[in-house]
């Protein structure tokens, strides 16, 4: 959690960049992630040199004698209009002289353009930015995702943003270990990656490094907020940092976006890169990442929209002939899974019962080649104002066998289900969390598998037999209680002594007048 102050510096540098003239809140916070980076650049350089005094020896500069200049804590304190010339003119070009070079973000910031034309936009970001707290590790992550909350508030570009309670849902069901290689194949801003550094962070802590610490929120209140260190990741912390992590997206933005999302969480090294996973380029390019290559992969990948089929990798439609991205983009996920691997995906409820050959197809291969472990029906507010769909979270393990599919009616994720998502006190997450890890495979076929509660089992022949239809209204039963209608002249009888009544007290009240 970050504090009301902070809060309220990056409200300022939003509205500065609207008033200023860039609108668009992925191009907004596009340059201040340019900025983020140039400043990150200054300090790693700062750390570095005190590390050089007290222990000698070299490192690679990031700045050579002549490019002292350009180094953040230097043209900070440069008039307006020369720090915009300094920025725009060299610190942006120095962005693609350090790429390739294992720098900070270098892949993707290389193609970095400055859009700020006004000295006094960039002297009021300048100044803003210098007051983040970014030399903070745990501080950091709540300050980006607070910036890219933004887009949940900004129009239709909020369709990017996946509800972090929804993801937090999907990784504590999942469950991962420090050893996992985990990808998001249509990643974004990498919501589903930086939850899961920070289960992690948590589940990887001593008790003796759980500590509390006092905040100030948006209202001025102190409060307690606990915090943990990871300590525990300490052995595999290479592997955190340069091999835990993947994704890949074809919107440059959204990659620099993502990448500095899990920067400025403490991932030192995220596998973020430009491709289209369905591309039959994306095995051309990354050919061992795009079979048997992750551990656990969670997505929510695009609903809307098909390909060209020429352009789609043949390997997938070898799986599902479809033009449907959806469909696709699942398919294509089984297949980047490692055996036993886990994933868990977001799909439109048409995956769940779609009558086309595609649909069965996929359908099918899900439940004969794969353990389909878990049905979650979300309600179709979810993605509320920006969509209204319904939709699912489908859990599954590559390779093993289905026999049994445990299904679950999410009814309310703890917000109201119309376009104002009000926080409510009905929440089924706790619960649905809980009954994932606790279910029991066993009483599917025992009477206390009672198909009319909020979680169930079925049976894999029952799906066959219903040409493996998913949804869960097919199989959830409904108990109808009969209601006893009293008959037309009982109620005339009650309607005549009801009037009969009435007409006596009006015969009271005229004689009493």
């Amino acid at each position: 959690m970050i504090t009301g102050i902070l809060k309220s510096d990056i409200d300022k540098l939003w509205q500065e960049f609207w008033t200023g003239g860039i609108a668009n809140p992925l191009t907004v916070i596009e340059q201040i992630t340019f900025l983020m980076y140039a400043r990150l650049l200054d300090l790693h350089e700062q750390r570095d040199e005190k590390r050089q005094k007290l222990r000698g020896g070299n490192f690679a500069r990031r700045f050579n004698d002549q490019q002292q200049h350009m180094r953040w804590h230097r043209f900070q304190h440069e008039d307006k209009e020369t720090m915009l010339k300094i920025i725009r003119d060299e610190v942006f070009p120095h962005f693609k002289e350090i790429s390739g070079e294992g720098q900070l973000l270098s892949e993707v910031m290389k193609d970095a353009q400055c859009m700020i034309q006004k000295p006094t936009l960039i002297e009021s970001a300048v100044d803003m930015i210098s007051k983040l707290p970014l030399e903070k590790s745990d501080t950091k992550g709540d300050l980006y995702e607070y910036l890219l909350s933004k887009l949940t508030t900004a129009g239709i570009n909020g369709q990017f943003r996946t509800p972090r309670h929804i993801i937090g849902a999907m990784v504590a069901m999942l469950d991962p270990d420090d050893k996992e290689r985990i990808c998001d194949p249509a990643c974004g801003t990498a919501g589903f990656l930086s939850v899961a550094y920070e289960y992690l962070v948590k589940k990887y802590t001593s008790a003796d490094d759980v500590y509390t610490e006092t905040v100030i929120d948006e209202n001025g209140n102190e409060q307690q907020e606990t915090k943990y260190s990871g300590d525990l990741l300490l052995d595999n912390r290479e592997h955190v940092d340069t091999d835990m992590f993947h994704g890949f997206d074809f919107d440059s933005t959204m990659l620099r976006i993502s990448s500095m999302n899990l920067v400025m969480h403490g991932i030192k090294a995220p596998n973020i890169h430009y491709q289209d996973t369905l591309s039959g380029r994306f095995s051309e390019r990354f050919p061992e990442q795009s079979k048997d290559a992750y551990s656990m992969i969670l997505a929510n990948p695009p609903f809307k929209g098909s390909l060209d089929e020429e352009d789609v990798d043949n390997a997938i439609l070898r799986m599902v002939k479809t033009k449907k991205t959806e469909l696709l983009f699942v398919a294509q996920i089984i297949r980047m899974l490692k055996k036993g691997g886990k994933t868990a995906i977001i799909v439109p409820d048409g995956v769940l019962f779609g009558s086309s050959k595609a649909h069965l197809q996929l359908r099918k291969h899900l439940i004969e080649n794969n353990e389909l472990q878990g049905v979650v029906s979300l309600p179709s507010g979810v993605f509320k104002p920006y969509a209204g769909v319904s939709t699912a979270i489908l859990f599954i393990t590559k390779g093993s066998v289905t026999d049994h599919v445990w299904f679950y009616d999410l009814k309310s994720d703890g917000y109201t289900l119309d376009d104002k998502r009000t926080p409510t006190k009905v929440n089924d997450i706790p619960d649905l969390i809980a009954q994932f890890k606790a279910r029991d495979k066993s009483i599917a076929t025992t009477d206390t598998n009672d198909k009319t509660q909020q979680t169930f089992w079925i049976s894999k022949d029952d799906i066959v037999s219903n040409k493996y239809d998913l949804s869960l209204n097919r199989y959830k039963k409904v108990n109808y209680e009969e209601e006893v209608y009293e008959a037309p002249k009982a109620i005339l009888d009650k309607l005549m002594t009801l009037e009969t009544g009435i007409m006596a007290d009006f015969k009271a009240l005229e004689k009493m007048l």
